[in-house]
């Protein structure tokens, strides 16, 4: 298999993490968002990464996609729970952290391609409440410690990975048990930390 990514993205680094925990080989290959030939384009006409290209099957996209076949292929059951409950509890915190990395990319892009005199700060402070009530959400009813990674956690913990990266941990100073779920899944899952960005 192989994916179409870049280094910094949070939903490839999702993909990255789940392959490496469930032992799926993945052929890596850089892909430029920003230009008009990348075959990116072909592959994905939203032109978003992350792409998952298999032989003998259309490209899949988004990161949710890939999470479940990459569960399919490795068995099923595997990061994808089984019990209807457990199952839609997982999808459910994937929703969440997907939007804390959508709000993410949205206040990191408008600095970075928007020239500052036409930057939106009344925009840009809503997405990062976004992410300030998602995270405050999640402090309140953090996953369980120790248990086997999720569609849900592995998302989680790249949403987190990527807050740091992009905004700061200044999020860490009043969540410790978000904090200390990061660190106890960071030390479970090697997969997770051998996906670690390039610093900012």
């Amino acid at each position: 298999m192989r994916l179409r990514y870049s280094l910094t993205s949070p939903f490839a680094r999702k993909v990255r993490t789940a392959a490496g925990h469930l032992g799926l080989p993945l052929e890596l290959e850089l892909a430029d968002t920003l230009s008009d030939t990348d075959t990116l384009l072909v592959q994905n006409p939203l032109g978003k990464l992350p792409v998952l290209l298999d032989e003998g099957q259309k490209p899949l996209f988004d990161s949710p996609v890939i999470l479940a076949y990459l569960d399919h292929k490795a068995g099923g059951g595997r990061i994808v729970p089984v019990d209807p409950e457990a199952k839609f509890a997982s999808m459910r915190l994937e929703a969440l952290a997907d939007g804390i990395m959508d709000a993410a990319l949205l206040v990191f892009y408008e600095s970075r391609f928007r020239p500052e005199e036409r930057r939106h700060p009344d925009w840009v402070a809503r997405q990062r409440a976004k992410i300030d009530r998602t995270l405050t959400a999640l402090e309140a009813e953090p996953p369980a410690s120790g248990a086997e990674p999720t569609t849900g956690t592995i998302a989680l913990a790249c949403a987190l990975g990527y807050v740091d990266l992009r905004l700061g941990d200044d999020w860490q100073a009043d969540r410790p048990k978000l904090v200390a779920w990061l660190a106890d899944f960071t030390a479970r899952t090697p997969a997770y930390r051998d996906t670690a960005p390039p610093p900012a």
